[in-house]
């Protein structure tokens, strides 16, 4: 990779913050939007099974009704270009007996049977004995918000090379804003739980400079 490239990689990664606020005036297209989407959809996850959900909420009324359990988006909800919930799949989906990571297995990635039993052995001894996933509902659910963090900041990082701004949301009531998608009709609660949240738009404000840990205090070599 060329000096130049690195640089501009670094140079988006200087460039995004958490936008609290953006510009009304300004709108994403649908081109760049879809590219962001893109970088979501072709993340990787644990095994490849893919435990996400995007959803785009452009409609006012249900960005004002969300605003309601949601205080960390005070400000994003009614100014973001876009704004995305992204759910994580619950143990129903995630479960190495579930139907859907047989699915995946045969008819998105379309294994040959010899793997799919291969892989549904490491699978279930992965969940079972490596990270003891089954212990409870929670756990598989916590496991697949992790790996939904991975396309967030995915998502965030091109729309940055971009010139696009963000802000990733944690500042929810979940129980409340489960409850309200559900009475909406937005998502099967029995296989969808809400992991975290991001809004897209172009920045009203430059931000402060950034501050992080100088690369020797957070990094170890093990030679």
């Amino acid at each position: 990779m060329s000096a130049n490239i690195r640089q501009q990689v670094l140079d988006a990664f200087a460039f995004r913050h958490a936008c609290k606020s953006f510009d009304t005036e300004k709108k994403i297209s649908e081109d760049e939007f879809n590219f962001v989407l893109e970088a979501g959809r072709l993340s990787p996850s644990s095994f490849g099974f893919e435990p996400w959900k995007f959803v785009v909420v452009q409609n006012p009324e249900m960005r004002e009704k969300l605003k309601t359990v949601t205080w960390g988006a005070q400000g994003q909800l009614p100014t973001a270009s876009h704004f995305v919930m992204i759910l994580a799949r619950k143990e129903a989906d995630m479960h190495f007996g579930a139907d859907y990571i047989q699915q995946h297995m045969r008819e998105v990635t379309m294994l040959p049977e010899e793997i799919v039993e291969m892989k549904a052995g490491f699978y279930k001894q992965f969940q079972t004995a490596d990270f003891n996933l089954t212990e409870s509902p929670r756990a598989m659910f916590d496991w697949s918000c992790k790996q939904t963090y991975i396309a967030l900041g995915n998502m965030m990082s091109v729309a940055a090379q971009i010139g696009i701004d963000s802000c990733p949301i944690e500042g929810f009531d979940r129980e409340a804003l489960e409850v309200m998608m559900a009475e909406e009709g937005l998502y099967d609660s029995s296989r969808f739980g809400v992991s975290c949240m991001v809004a897209f738009g172009y920045r009203e404000n430059e931000p402060f400079p950034k501050t992080r840990h100088a690369q020797q205090d957070i990094v170890q070599w093990v030679n």
